[in-house]
């Protein structure tokens, strides 16, 4: 038993030192394709209009999240071809993150108030930034085993929770000090520093020399039936989030809270929620898998948009009960998103693994726009409450149908794991 000691402490330090590296390589990746987005959603839009950029032209930068929710279209590419020497997924990721860093830089060439240089240019960051994370989705599937997804899935949640300080808040307050050119550059000197993460990815051995035995494509996902029933999940599991989370600031004004305090909510909850709750959510995974998960965090979020309907009926008073309703529902959206990322990681094949799970991930980002939109319609015409009870009930039908289905799945090992 001594001899073997020596030989099993060497392995465990191996297989300690290959889980932090690769730990640390999806906390750089997924950093870097996160400050680009923030940088465009949170940071540009009111830099604009401080300097008298319209509101109608601010909110066409918009547009620009368009390739996130199709970048499904071109996913097949990234898995067909390898365009480098240095490995599949490194081959994809080395260059769009290089295109990403150039791009931001070349902001501080133009100026803020130059609508169409600043939407080609965030165009180009969109298209990189979406092909960059078909790559690096891809390479977690492959590269984390069925036990370290839950922990994965968070890390990617934290980074991006971090991308919001970085991109959004950090931005912002160096465009304070610094000014516009200075802020571009500085922003784009620490997206840089992801690339650092390339040189240590572990070789993806699930692919290497191999080419897969299907061509990769939208047809073959659609063969699969557990990989279907899944996308139904993602098409239905957060159809009703939209509807609050778009309305959430809106309401919160009429309520009378003043603005202040809705934005510190916003920073404190966000960057709060999406490191804690994403870890959080990853013991959770791990205990009771990413079914189970799913389920508690629907009902909790179904009683939370429940709260916000009795709020605005007038059956539930004060504003620190919906503040709190408020608060541990965006806990529970990132806690979401490990959970739903864990199951679509479980159902992605290794022969098109970016594939798959930029399909599934796409399909719940697109439902919750689409509620999103939807949802400034419907409190017009239809008032809050009608809203938040719409939502309630969406929301308690979508966890009821996600167990249906869950159990249609149930003694399958790779979906629900």
């Amino acid at each position: 038993m001594t001899d073997m000691t020596p030989g099993m402490t060497g392995a465990a330090t191996g297989e300690s030192w290959r889980r932090a590296r690769l730990f640390a390589v999806l906390a750089g990746l997924y950093l870097a394709q996160g400050i680009p987005g923030y940088l465009l959603v949170a940071a540009v839009p009111p830099i604009m209009r401080d300097l008298g950029v319209s509101r109608t032209a601010i909110g066409m930068l918009a547009i620009l999240m368009i390739p996130l929710t199709v970048k499904f279209l071109w996913a097949p590419l990234v898995d067909r071809i390898q365009p480098m020497a240095i490995g599949h997924r490194r081959g994809w990721i080395l260059p769009t993150q290089i295109g990403t860093v150039i791009a931001i830089a070349t902001l501080a060439l133009v100026e803020p108030t130059d609508i169409k240089a600043i939407f080609a240019i965030g165009f180009a960051i969109a298209i990189f930034t979406s092909t960059q994370d078909i790559a690096t989705d891809g390479y977690a599937t492959l590269a984390l085993r069925r036990e370290e997804r839950a922990v994965g899935n968070a890390i990617q949640g934290g980074a991006v929770a971090l991308s919001v300080i970085v991109g959004g808040t950090l931005s912002l307050l160096l465009y304070d000090w610094v000014g516009w050119r200075a802020m571009a550059l500085t922003i784009a000197a620490i997206s840089a520093l992801p690339l650092l993460a390339i040189a240590f990815m572990p070789d993806d051995a699930a692919t290497a020399g191999q080419r897969p035995a299907r061509r990769p494509s939208l047809s073959a996902f659609l063969k699969r039936p557990e990989a279907v029933t899944v996308l139904v999940i993602a098409l239905t599991y957060r159809a009703s989030e939209g509807l609050v989370k778009s309305m959430e600031g809106s309401y919160l004004v009429d309520a009378g809270l003043p603005l202040s305090a809705i934005g510190y909510l916003s920073g404190i909850s966000a960057a709060t929620a999406g490191i804690a709750g994403s870890f959080i959510a990853a013991l959770l995974v791990r205990r009771s898998g990413a079914g189970g998960t799913l389920l508690l965090l629907g009902g909790l979020r179904t009683i939370c948009f429940l709260l916000f309907a009795l709020h605005a009926a007038g059956q539930l008073t004060g504003m620190w009960a919906i503040l709190g309703a408020a608060g541990f529902q965006t806990l529970i959206r990132y806690m979401e998103i490990v959970a739903l990322y864990s199951l679509f990681m479980a159902v992605s094949s290794k022969e098109q693994p970016g594939t798959d799970f930029t399909i599934l991930s796409c399909a719940q980002i697109i439902v919750y726009l689409v509620g999103s939109m939807a949802a400034g319609v419907m409190a017009d015409r239809m008032g809050y409450f009608a809203l938040f009870i719409t939502a309630t009930v969406i929301s308690g039908a979508a966890v009821l149908l996600t167990g249906l289905l869950l159990s249609r799945l149930h003694g399958n090992r790779a979906a629900m794991a």
